[in-house]
């Protein structure tokens, strides 16, 4: 999620490092710091804020040394601040610690580590890395990693450093990217190339599960579980700072729409207990007790937020039968609802800071009515005056046009509704392993429909001279429907509108003329004999369709004109899956059209005002 930055060599180690960090600014941060390996020791400095910060705070203070590690972090566990902020050290300060990502089980090694009478000076997962790897340590760090390693569940890329071997820096991936560098004795690592472009353009791009031992004289690949060492060649990056920045996509949102099973993976993290297969939300404050007695719920957000609310509304109805209302902040705000002391307000903001939410959540507060936050912003302004939060962890999110933000937001209303369904007995424990299951399947999934995309191009392409295009769905694929829409019209200009099927009937029909593009939804099974009965109204005037229909669903083909297949689960997760195809489309018509996708016209990342 955030910026990795390890240097081993000969030269000023400090100057390399923040270098590297600033090159990664692009990907958003609350806090940055930095630990040098100088004559007396392990040396670290950290602040909250910009990196400007730290850099002033080393101006006063400089570190001395040729070995180092430093991170920007975008806050997880534990609030922006300077004892949150990265490299953490164990209580000794001989062992320190950068890290990307989410150690699942970082509570029940704390526990024991507690026991053992180790003390913690933050919030977060990633100092307990630093006090196991103190705890393990029998004279080899490389083998001291290895066994941490094996304790661990979660995402991570690490950093790691010891005094007892200065020589060594050692470096692990799991599940979170971790490049490292190759120079003329020296060496680098980053979470991104641009971090080490301006002095290397040899790297080893680790995979998963692999951990590279770097010295000033090279580097060894070792696979993190055995040991076994790795072979293989150096690869020569030919880009410039700005793709690589990128990371080598054309531009930021595809880069983002690449990035969501890692988003949808972290937003679940350590809130999944994967031994019992069911939901836990520890940083909830409210008891479950309280939790239970809320018998109806406002979900209250704009734009791409809205629309994951509305597959939350479907979801939380059906699995707890709590009544949920979703409403635009924009107009939710000038209304007079109906509260009781047994209403919850969730309110759904990417950024934290959309004005209009903000404003709702207020006026919510001041009827005392209780206020969950989901946002991706910790430190933000509906963070910080929620009653309750769930950060989704999708990491910095560029582009105008959200994507990642929306599918993390969408699998936090899961996991919300699995724990409330849990805490209100209205599902079984086998249910709620079942759905569990299927959910822990979705970062998989939509790798594999990332891995095809060549038809929706192909139709994107052929839709770029059009002046309008309409999106159909029932029940949750109407939902889908409105998203699809809206990131079509946003980035490509096209003229588009989602309708509820059923509603086809009543004037939307008489938009349908030959040739008109359509974009039907059919993957609710409840509904679907009704879907394809509103698919042939629209072809019988002349339009043309492209369906989407689950793997195993050969019928539909038989109607539309082209179809496009996900992976089938179960019908209430299908809103993460089908959504991808539709955001790719969304962004090949505007290349096609000649756009810039990252910045669309007219319109702003974070809306700050009403």
């Amino acid at each position: 999620m955030c910026g990795i930055v390890g240097y081993i060599g000969n030269r000023n180690a400090q100057e390399i490092i923040i270098g590297g960090l600033s090159k990664l600014e692009y990907r958003g941060y609350d806090s940055a710091g930095i630990a040098v390996l100088t004559d007396q020791g392990l040396s670290v400095a950290k602040a909250k804020g910009r990196l400007a910060v730290l850099e002033e705070r080393l101006e006063k203070q400089p570190l001395h040394g040729n070995a180092g590690i430093g991170h920007t972090r975008w806050a997880t566990h534990g609030k922006p601040s300077d004892e949150n902020a990265h490299p953490h050290t164990d209580e000794s300060g001989k062992f320190v610690v950068i890290h990307n990502g989410i150690i699942e089980n970082f509570l029940s090694i704390k526990e024991e580590l507690l026991a053992k009478g180790y003390k913690f000076q933050s919030e977060t997962d990633t100092e307990v890395i630093a006090h196991l790897l103190a705890d393990l340590y029998e004279g080899d760090i490389v083998t001291t990693v290895r066994k941490a390693v094996q304790r661990m569940r979660g995402a991570y890329a690490l950093g790691i450093m010891t005094e007892h071997e200065p020589d060594k820096l050692v470096a692990v991936r799991l599940a979170s990217p971790l490049v490292v560098g190759a120079g003329e004795g020296e060496c680098f690592i980053g979470s991104d190339i641009p971090a080490m472009l301006e002095h290397t353009r040899d790297v080893y791009i680790l995979n998963e599960g692999e951990m590279a031992v770097l010295t000033r004289d090279g580097v060894e690949l070792l696979e993190a579980e055995s040991g076994a060492k790795i072979e293989r060649e150096l690869f020569h990056v030919d880009w410039d700072l700005v793709q690589a920045e990128k990371g080598g996509y054309d531009s930021f949102m595809l880069k983002e729409i690449y990035e969501q099973p890692q988003a949808v993976r972290d937003t679940m993290g350590s809130r999944i207990d994967t031994d019992n297969k069911r939901v836990q939300l520890p940083e909830l404050k409210m008891s479950d007790a309280q939790l239970a007695a809320y018998d109806r719920i406002y979900i209250v957000a704009c734009g791409t937020s809205m629309h994951a609310g509305l597959v939350g509304k479907d979801v939380i109805e059906k699995i707890t039968r709590v009544p949920v209302e979703v409403a635009v902040a924009s107009e939710f705000r000038y209304r007079d609802p109906i509260y009781t002391d047994k209403t919850l307000m969730i309110v759904i903001s990417q950024s934290g800071e959309t004005a209009d939410t903000l404003a709702a959540l207020r006026e919510a507060k001041k009827s005392n009515v209780t206020v969950l936050a989901i946002t991706n912003v910790v430190g933000s302004s509906v963070a910080r005056e929620a009653d309750e939060v769930i950060f989704t962890w999708a990491g910095p999110e560029i582009a105008v046009a959200s994507t990642k933000a929306y599918t993390s937001q969408v699998v936090a209303l899961y996991l919300f509704a699995l724990y409330f369904a849990q805490v209100k007995g209205t599902q079984t424990a086998e249910q709620i392993a079942e759905i569990v299951e299927q959910l822990q399947e979705l970062p998989a999934k939509i790798t594999a429909i990332l891995g095809n995309v060549d038809r929706i191009r192909d139709f994107a392409n052929s839709i770029k001279e059009v002046t309008s295009l309409f999106f159909i769905g029932r029940s949750l694929d109407y939902a889908v429907s409105l998203e699809g829409s809206l990131k079509l019209k946003e980035i490509s200009y096209i003229h588009s509108e989602a309708y509820a099927a059923g509603e086809l009937k009543h004037g939307t029909l008489a938009l349908i003329e030959d040739n008109v593009p359509v974009i039907a939804l059919a993957t609710q099974p409840d509904i679907y004999e009704k879907m394809v009965s509103n698919i042939v109204e629209v072809k019988a005037r002349g339009a043309r369709v492209l369906g989407f229909a689950l793997e195993g669903n050969d019928d539909l083909a038989k109607t539309v004109d082209e179809v496009i297949h996900v992976p089938a689960t179960i019908p209430f997760l299908t809103p993460v899956l089908t959504v991808i195809p539709l955001q790719l489309l969304a962004y090949y018509a505007s290349v096609a059209r000649g756009l810039d996708v990252d910045k669309p016209r007219n319109l702003a990342k974070s809306v700050t005002v009403e």
